[in-house]
């Protein structure tokens, strides 16, 4: 068994513009560090997401128009941060493909967890409006994906971005099959996920907010998930986990106030393995959502990518 890699050259033809922080050196400054590193991947080449999986987190209105703005050459997409060009559509669905790749191969069998150096992110998609950088939820689409293509029950989301995934969160509030979990600072951008944020009907307690202030530290972020997020993963028993790995909540990172060390994101992504491999087979699919400082997004990148690859196994 191994760990899938997902990358396409392709993804650095989504054009922010001079001076955006969600830019193609993100890709080539992780990509280049993995180069050098001495775990091994499954690579693996995505294909532009079909429509009907899309679907699955988006109507066709919403699709249409987001088509409609790069094609035109809009500058934006929504708003003001969705900054797109002529490609950026194509490159979005590939984005989406590239994380359903990694479901099929999961669910397959032919890789064991998976890693999508991916862009652009997706968890401020909301359903009918891009936000945050994002233009399709990915990480929603594929949980969709996973349990309707695929037949899995019971999808745990965790998300360790600096920034509240408001898209995922809002797509899967009242559905008790998807838990979401979101540690982030707050308040801050985008506005939700305070601890109150539960869930909503049916949904109610298949959410859970563990906000964090600015400079909370790696302890911080250990209790949270030893006193919180493990204990609710426990009780919930996912038949597959899904990580939205936002690697912005790094002390070095310029669009976050939390004070993370890249050793910290490795030993987050052992305790979601363990949860993996404990409750659902070893089957975990992590994309990558935010991580801003190009020196340190590689580093932790290449710290997360380790434990996929080499973690010991039950």
């Amino acid at each position: 068994m191994a760990t899938g890699l997902v990358y396409d050259p392709r993804y650095l033809e989504h054009d922010t513009g001079p001076g955006h922080p969600e830019r193609p050196g993100r890709l080539i400054a992780a990509r280049r560090y993995l180069e050098h590193c001495p775990w091994t991947f499954t690579a693996m080449r995505p294909v532009e997401a079909d429509l009907q999986w899309v679907e699955y987190a988006h109507p066709l209105t919403y699709i249409r128009r987001a088509a409609a703005a790069c094609a035109a050459g809009d500058p934006f997409f929504d708003s003001m941060d969705v900054a797109i060009c002529q490609s950026s559509y194509h490159v979005a669905l590939l984005a989406v493909g590239g994380a359903l790749a990694l479901g099929d191969a999961l669910v397959d069998g032919r890789i064991h967890n998976g890693f999508a150096l991916a862009r652009p992110p997706g968890h401020h998609a909301e359903p009918e409006q891009a936000l945050g950088f994002c233009v399709f939820n990915n990480i929603a689409i594929l949980a969709r994906y996973l349990q309707r293509r695929h037949g899995l029950g019971k999808v745990a989301i965790v998300d360790w971005d600096v920034h509240h995934g408001n898209g995922t969160q809002h797509i899967f509030e009242e559905d008790p099959s998807v838990l979401y979990i979101s540690t982030h600072q707050y308040p801050y951008y985008p506005g939700t996920g305070s601890a109150s944020e539960t869930g909503i009907g049916a949904g109610a307690g298949a959410t859970l907010n563990v906000p964090m202030p600015a400079g909370a530290t790696d302890s911080a972020y250990e209790r949270a998930f030893m006193e919180s997020i493990i204990p609710k993963l426990d009780l919930f028993k996912p038949d597959v986990v899904l990580i939205s790995a936002g690697f912005d909540a790094h002390r070095d990172d310029p669009l976050g106030d939390v004070q993370l060390s890249t050793s910290c994101f490795a030993w987050m992504t052992e305790r979601l393995v363990e949860i993996a491999d404990h409750y659902a087979g070893g089957r975990l699919i992590s994309l990558l959502e935010g991580g801003y400082h190009l020196e340190r997004l590689a580093e932790c990148v290449a710290a997360h990518t380790e434990v996929l690859c080499n973690f010991p196994r039950s």
